[in-house]
């Protein structure tokens, strides 16, 4: 659906007190909600957007940015303007990404950047209380809902637990295969921060540079309170809402 159809009909009103770019930004957001314009749809140029509305580019301008800024619109490098994708709701729980987006229907997909048996770093041991040295896989993965990329994931998992290959991990998820293998998942500690994109991670999660992205670390441990699995991933910020109970103690 283009844009020009989703404005047809609106009118601003010159006359009113509230701005001209805050009204433009209102329309667009009331089309974003009611899916006339669809998540992850490419919005029109801010000229076409400005005449459509009868407005000047820099009042368009600030408009979107007012969208951007509230994480409806995103600035995708290549791309342009788009109507920022469903973010993906995940409870703070000890659950794989690529089943959580099964489970709301978002179509998971994997492509595996780099996968290796490498000898153990000084890093890595002390996440995993392994010897230095010793055998790990380490793999690195672009998970996708649909066409949207929505996490780099570096991960380090002691080669002894898994008997894995990279066509496994662009077929299901890491906790997936532990099961498979005998070992379940049982509890992690767990970081999450944020950061501006930079580097590699630009294009791969196709994001401008700047831009910003959560962070998480993870340490899982099975039920025998082995650590099993190290994760360093970065998500879009607009793709993500953590949700978690709060209690007073």
């Amino acid at each position: 659906m283009r844009s020009n159809s989703v404005l047809s009909g609106v009118n601003l009103d010159r006359t009113s007190p509230v701005p001209l770019y805050y009204q433009a930004a209102r329309a667009l957001e009331a089309a974003i909600e009611d899916g006339r314009l669809p998540r992850g749809s490419k919005l029109e140029s801010e000229l076409d957007l400005a005449e459509q509305l009868g407005i000047s580019r820099p009042t368009m301008r600030a408009a979107i940015k007012e969208l951007v800024d509230k994480g409806l619109l995103v600035r995708r490098r290549g791309l342009g303007t788009i109507v920022a994708p469903q973010p993906v709701r995940r409870a703070v729980a000890l659950t794989s990404l690529y089943d959580d987006l099964a489970k709301a229907g978002r179509e998971p997909k994997t492509r595996v950047l780099s996968f290796e048996e490498v000898p153990c770093s000084p890093e890595i041991a002390e996440h995993l209380g392994l010897e230095v040295g010793v055998p790990v896989l380490r793999f690195e993965r672009l998970r996708l809902a649909g066409s949207d990329p929505i996490a780099l994931m570096s991960n380090a998992v002691p080669a002894s637990l898994l008997e894995i290959t990279k066509e496994d991990l662009e077929q299901t998820g890491l906790y997936e295969l532990f099961r498979g293998n005998g070992i379940t998942p049982h509890i992690a500690n767990q970081r999450i921060g944020a950061r501006k994109a930079a580097g590699k991670e630009v294009e791969l999660l196709e994001v401008e540079s700047g831009d910003p992205l959560l962070t998480m670390e993870r340490i899982a441990y099975d039920t025998g309170g082995r650590p099993i699995e190290y994760g360093s991933h970065l998500y879009p910020a607009e793709s993500y809402w953590f949700e978690m109970m709060l209690a007073e103690l």
